[in-house]
């Protein structure tokens, strides 16, 4: 196995991480932009060949840029023609997000990358593209706003404490509505969820660009395609009750899932559908609809199956049963785009996968961050105990409830108190949904 170092830096950081500085943040964010960096490559790194993934960290420690508001300013009307008459700092792990509220109207959401990310833009590249499409396509992503010379990406190097660095600059366009893990998620929620997912990724999967291989991440630690990267990280349960059931999960994974992948339709997935990057606003009939995506920095070469486990998963982190989840999200998935025998019979253990990536991963942070256990801790437990509970039941049972479930959404067809997405999305183009 080999080590984890900066030359093979990816986007997005881990959970816990993520969790410590959205959770303490998220009302301050959660009508513009996600509390979690869109592309960071700080705390999620991939398999490479250097020493260790500690020696990764310290290597970029000062990527993260420093602009002050006055600096903002300056950029935004050199830039982009904006007088901003408002501007405000969002959190992020890596990069730096501003609120901005010009006086010519609209409202957008300035990003800066990280110094480290900022070195590859093809990616980010085919990350703005990527959100245009499904804008186009009629699915509410932002998009980026060109600068005054035609671009949609912008280079500006500038010291910000550490010498000279580059840094790629977006002006995002402001997406209202609150995140999904706010809201009660009634099963017309969590269908309307399903359904998003299974469209986006059918939209990205026909999305052309010249750079789409740069989504070819394959040592990318959060994809659903390498789980083993997991193994050298497991020793930190020490004896703990749970490196059993992970252990066994990976097991299960290279016995049951890997033999099957060969009949997985490939895609590209979005990779992080989660509870935090998934905005929404009340409707017409007391529920909620579906208002934004964001935080397309985990985006990969992937397959279908592997973003509706990772969808299932962290709408269950947010029910109060969450083994309830799986079927609606399985049936709105379904109703855009049914699973194959294959993709059926790995989807428990893929949900148990993206559980176990979380986990350890999470138990990683800690490691590096003592100080923090105990906040990190207290995150990860409601993750722990779901995916207990989960190998406690049985992959039988749990298959059980979810494709009955599901079957039964299909069987009286979408009830008729879910609202339509298209009718209410605030888009022009209605292709897809």
């Amino acid at each position: 196995m080999r080590a984890i170092t900066a030359l093979d830096l990816d986007p997005g950081p881990c959970l816990a991480v993520r969790a410590l500085c959205a959770r303490s943040s998220s009302g301050a964010v959660e009508r513009t932009w996600s509390p979690r960096s869109s592309t960071s490559s700080l705390e999620k790194k991939s398999v490479g060949r250097a020493p260790s993934i500690d020696s990764a960290i310290m290597s970029v420690k000062h990527a993260k840029p420093n602009f002050s508001q006055s600096r903002v300013a300056e950029m935004v009307k050199r830039l982009f023609g904006l007088t901003a008459s408002e501007i405000g700092s969002l959190p992020s792990y890596d990069d730096q997000n501003f609120f901005i509220d010009p006086i010519e109207g609209d409202k957008y959401v300035l990003k800066i990358m990280n110094s480290e990310d900022s070195k590859n833009r093809a990616l980010i590249e085919v990350q703005t593209h990527a959100m245009s499409v499904l804008h186009q396509n009629g699915l509410p992503a932002q998009t980026a706003l060109p600068n005054i010379s035609g671009q949609l990406i912008s280079l500006e190097e500038i010291d910000c404490g550490y010498g000279s660095q580059k840094y790629l600059v977006r002006l995002l366009t402001y997406l209202p509505g609150t995140t999904i893990s706010k809201v009660p998620l009634t099963p017309q929620l969590l269908y309307e969820t399903g359904k998003m997912a299974a469209t986006m990724d059918t939209i990205l999967q026909e999305m052309v660009h010249p750079d789409l291989a740069v989504l070819e991440r394959e040592n990318f630690i959060w994809s659903l395609s390498n789980l083993s990267l997991l193994e050298p990280y497991i020793h930190l349960f020490d004896g703990d009750p749970l490196e059993k059931v992970v252990k066994s999960v990976l097991y299960q994974y290279k016995t049951s899932v890997i033999p099957k992948r060969c009949n997985f339709r490939k895609c590209i997935n979005h990779g992080d559908f989660n509870d935090l990057n998934v905005l929404v606003q009340p409707d017409e009939r007391d529920g909620h609809r579906i208002s934004g995506i964001l935080d397309f920095g985990d985006m990969n070469s992937g397959y279908y199956i592997h973003e509706l486990a990772i969808t299932i998963m962290y709408m269950m982190t947010e029910h109060p049963k969450p083994i309830e989840v799986g079927g609606p999200v399985l049936a709105g998935w379904e109703s855009f785009l049914p699973l194959n025998e294959a993709e059926k019979d790995c989807l428990y253990v893929l949900v148990l996968s993206r559980f176990c990536q979380s986990i350890v991963l999470a138990r990683y942070s800690v490691s590096l961050h003592p100080e923090n256990a105990e906040y990190l801790m207290i995150t990860s437990k409601k993750g722990v105990h779901i995916l207990s509970q989960l190998w406690e039941l049985g992959k039988e049972q749990v298959e059980k409830l979810w494709f009955q479930t599901a079957a039964q959404f299909s069987e009286k067809g979408k009830p008729s108190h879910i609202s339509k997405c298209n009718s209410k999305a605030p888009c022009t183009k209605q292709v897809y949904i």
